[in-house]
């Protein structure tokens, strides 16, 4: 029996927790959910990852941080180095098939993510 008060770290060290074992989540294309939209029953969405936008060059801060750092003087802000995380929260974004309304879902941390992946089966036979 293991120490039930036994760090994360600890846990890692004496290969308890495999960290490999939860780092690939694979999610369908196609999902049977709530629309919040027109619809307002259970439709299928279409699954998409969430990508950031380019950023506008007009925006506030932008147009600050510019001003900022035009003319003598060097670097004004600091920049940032300290990175601690090595995984991002991945966010579904689900559009309606029917209305089109779309909604975003966040799911948890994880270092590989697949889109419409083959789904694992118990026993399978691997085909070459």
């Amino acid at each position: 029996m293991y120490n039930l008060y036994m760090s994360i770290h600890e846990m890692r060290r004496n290969k308890i927790f495999d960290e490999e074992k939860c780092n690939m989540v694979n999610v369908p294309k196609t999902r049977r959910t709530f629309c919040d939209g027109k619809c307002r029953k259970h439709t299928n969405h279409k699954v998409t990852q969430y990508k950031k936008g380019k950023d506008s060059a007009f925006a506030q801060g932008r147009r600050r941080y510019d001003s900022k750092q035009a003319g003598f003087g060097g670097q004004t802000k600091p920049i940032f180095r300290k990175k601690a995380k090595t995984t991002k929260k991945i966010v579904l974004r689900m559009e309606c098939a029917e209305c089109k309304h779309r909604k975003q879902l966040p799911i948890k941390r994880c270092k590989h993510f697949e889109l419409g992946g083959q789904k694992k089966s118990k026993g399978g036979v691997i085909q070459f």
